[in-house]
């Protein structure tokens, strides 16, 4: 004897069972955190705190106040993202996306794992040699003797004193100085002179 079997159909009339609709989740939220370039040297915890709306099983929704903890990495830079699941607004709650921002840095600026530091400089400290004092972001004492003649575009490397790489801490990058060389706007014609006994010119 055999047995009839039973379909339901849908609107569609594919004759199929359609999967049952999943609950919409709403996009990912992105919250910048701003951190000081020396935060993002040696690493550090932040507090970010957010305010949801929370949909509870009633569909109400209730205000709700929370303070995430960030791990900042050493190396970490400006785009890096760490994502929260769950911590945004509605009953499938969107996650929430922190996006690490870098704040100026009154010497250095940061080109990937490097440092920049422009540092101006007389012609007469340009031809004879000066002595660069820096702090680093670890705060150690960095002295640099100059002994090299600065030409135009002339750049000093100091190896590994850069930024940590971020998936290898103990490694950093480099420290570039970028030299600025300032002319006098004018000279007398015994400085002139003197110039180009000295120099032959």
């Amino acid at each position: 004897m055999n047995r009839a079997k039973s379909t339901r159909f849908q609107a569609d009339g594919s004759g199929s069972a359609a999967p049952a609709a999943r609950p919409w989740k709403a996009p990912a939220v992105e919250r910048k955190l701003a951190c000081s370039l020396e935060e993002l040297y040696h690493g550090t915890e932040k507090k970010m705190n957010i305010s949801r709306n929370v949909m509870q099983p009633n569909g109400r929704t209730v205000p709700e106040n929370e303070v995430l903890t960030v791990e900042v990495k050493p190396g970490w830079k400006r785009g890096t993202k760490i994502t929260f699941p769950n911590k945004g607004n509605d009953r499938l709650a969107a996650d929430i996306v922190i996006v690490i921002d870098e704040k100026p840095h009154d010497v250095y600026k940061r080109d990937g794992n490097d440092l920049v530091v422009h540092h101006k400089i007389s012609l007469v400290d340009a031809l004879t040699g000066t002595r660069i004092d820096l702090k680093t972001l670890d705060g150690r004492d960095l002295v640099i003797e100059m002994t090299d003649v600065v030409k135009p575009s002339y750049e000093l490397v100091i190896q590994s004193e850069g930024m940590p790489v971020a998936r290898e801490p103990r490694k950093k990058g480099n420290l570039v100085i970028k030299f600025d060389v300032k002319f006098p706007s004018r000279l007398a014609p015994e400085q002139r002179a003197a110039i180009r006994r000295i120099l032959g010119g």
